[in-house]
């Protein structure tokens, strides 16, 4: 569809001292799905828990879908 678009954000969290999530980075691939869960596989080596979510748009009528998890991993807190 024209002007529409798939971001997928990937997330790396942490516990910091009193076990609270920390979210240590975030990043954005451009609609390439099997590529960010391959990338948040290989994060889950070095992190507490991480998260890859897809989200849909269309700016042109200001529309944005809710996000879907496409991937998680260990502890993510409020992204449970």
């Amino acid at each position: 569809m024209p002007g529409a678009f798939t971001s997928i954000s990937i997330f790396a969290l942490d516990l910091n001292d009193h076990g609270q999530h920390v979210l240590i980075w975030e990043t954005v691939v451009d609609g390439d799905e099997p590529g960010a869960v391959e990338e948040a596989k290989e994060l889950a080596k070095d992190y507490a828990g991480n998260l890859a979510v897809k989200r849909e748009g269309r700016p042109a009528v200001g529309k944005e879908s809710d996000p879907i998890v496409v991937f998680q991993t260990g502890r993510v807190g409020n992204f449970d």
